[in-house]
């Protein structure tokens, strides 16, 4: 198999074509959520991201697991090494147990991954599932002399690990000298610590810490970071392709993820390919609570925020993601999602396109237009290209654009498009489903409720009879059988659904059929 994509690594700050460890096979592990609380429209992006990704790999031919986990234990306030777990602190203040709270948002998340096209990943493993595998990871850690003891709390020894020369801060790009300077003065509730860089591996639970399990320190839970080292390992080996995550937790989860895999037997720097998704802000401003721009998915898709003005379909939000490059900020405004329902739209129609000139196609027997070929063949090579060059959608998309511009000029005018060379025409139409289904991952969605579509029908039918009614008392017995006609039709087609209509004093009503 003959590489074609190139990727950025965070690790070497550098593009690259992407050589699998052990092709045809290539591992993928993306950090999936704390599931305290419902996701925000920034926890969707990697998922989406990273779905293209794994899609576009498939479609190369290679065989792909792919590997997103749940955090549902270790995950504190703050994301340090003190203060309340995120999912006991939830699961007190709503007196449930904490697998209720985790269960709860655990399902919520993966019905809007499921709604936004994501396929669900091959593996998704939980923290808590794996507390014995990070428990050996850190006797190992502590066997290898990067990490210590106090108090039945076990922390990485960060100094030791570079004095060893390992490099704590290369993914980060962060100079261990400064990271010191600007922590010295932060050591709250961190008296166990050797160094303000040490992070905890494994924490000695309090009377706060509703989560713990037994372990040769202490009763006590995982560290944060520990768990995504941990699970990766077990599922994709001591060294793996790629690992992806938001650009906030380059530093210092996935820089601590580093340290802690080459800490271990077998040392790897975890993947041999680090990939970060961007940002995302609202009208120009960084998404959070604080500024009252903090956006849910579920907000997203009902457009109950005060910030949106409408509700978006999850494709709408797909499409709006894949617009811009995957390390570009993404900013969230109305007039951005209304103009990505058009583009998303517009992509719908072009698959409906592909059906009319599947039906014209070969008709007429006529000399092929090479130069024409060429032109229609261009903008399919400019889209897998730009997937090629970084995962490029942003591009891809508007190659896709150029190809629909001449495939509506030759539905208009099929003479031309039956001029064209056949196995042109049906490589272009085939490879416009396979980009926009396959690879983007974007489907078509119903346009109306189901409900709404009936009520309208029911409008019709009631119209039909006032008028067959009319026409009756008129004397006029040739309109009202035709009116009567249309009645029929609708109670024919309504029955064909399994819709049975009820003429009752107080009006029309409708029941299901149970025959």
């Amino acid at each position: 198999m003959q590489p074609t994509l190139s990727l950025y690594n965070t690790l070497t700050r550098r593009k690259a074509l992407f050589q699998p460890l052990h092709a045809p096979f290539v591992g993928v592990y993306l950090c999936g959520p704390t599931v305290y609380s419902e996701a925000h429209v920034g926890n969707a992006r990697g998922p989406v991201v990273f779905d293209v990704l794994t899609r576009y790999l498939r479609y190369l031919g290679y065989t792909v697991r792919y590997v997103r986990n749940i955090t549902d234990v270790g995950h504190l306030e703050g994301d340090a090494d003190e203060g309340e777990d995120k999912i006991s602190k939830r699961a007190r203040a709503q007196q449930l147990e904490p697998m209720q709270v985790a269960e709860q948002y655990t399902n919520l998340y993966q019905d809007h991954m499921e709604a936004l096209g994501c396929l669900p990943p091959d593996i998704t493993p939980r923290a808590s599932g794996h507390i014995t595998e990070q428990i050996e990871m850190i006797r190992q850690i502590i066997d290898n002399g990067f990490g210590y003891e106090v108090n039945g709390s076990v922390y990485f020894d960060v100094p030791a690990y570079n004095a060893a020369g390992r490099g704590y801060g290369k993914l980060s790009n962060r100079v261990v000298e400064e990271l010191l300077a600007g922590s010295r003065d932060n050591l709250t509730g961190q008296d166990e610590k050797r160094s303000p860089l040490d992070f905890a591996l494994w924490k000695r639970a309090d009377e706060r810490h509703l989560m713990h399990w037994p372990s040769p320190w202490s009763e006590g839970f995982p560290g944060w970071h520990l768990e995504c080292s941990a699970m990766s390992r077990k599922y994709l080996g001591a060294e793996f392709d790629i690992h992806g995550g938001g650009l906030d937790l380059m530093f210092p989860h996935h820089e601590c993820e580093i340290a802690q895999s080459q800490a271990c037997n077998h040392p790897t720097n975890e993947a041999q390919v680090w990939m970060h998704n961007n940002m995302i802000t609202v009208n120009g401003q960084k998404m959070s609570k604080s500024l009252g721009n903090f956006i849910t998915i579920s907000q997203l898709f009902n457009g109950t925020n005060d910030t949106l003005t409408q509700a978006y379909s999850p494709m709408t939000v797909r499409f709006f993601l894949l617009q811009a490059h995957y390390r570009s900020t993404v900013d969230i405004t109305d007039e951005g999602l209304q103009a990505a329902r058009k583009g998303y739209r517009k992509l719908m129609n072009g698959l409906r396109l592909l059906e009319k000139l599947d039906a014209i196609e070969g008709e007429i027997a006529v000399g092929s237009d090479s130069a024409a070929s060429k032109n229609l063949t261009n903008p399919v090579e400019a889209a897998y290209a730009a997937l090629d060059n970084d995962l490029n959608t942003a591009k891809a998309i508007a190659a896709l654009f150029d190809l629909l511009r001449q495939l509506n000029g030759y539905a208009a005018k099929p003479e031309l498009f039956e001029a064209l060379d056949k196995s042109v025409r049906r490589a272009v139409t085939a490879a416009y489903r396979t980009l926009v289904q396959d690879v983007l991952g974007l489907r078509d969605e119903p346009r109306a409720s189901a409900e709404d579509l009936l009520g309208l029908t029911l409008d019709f039918y009631k119209t039909a009879k006032q008028s067959a009614a009319k026409a009756r008392e008129e004397g006029n017995a040739e309109e009202a059988n035709k009116y009567y006609s249309e009645i029929d039709r609708i109670r024919v087609a309504l029955k064909e659904q399994g819709i049975v209509v009820k003429d009752t004093k107080t009006g029309v009503d409708w029941a299901y059929s149970e025959e």
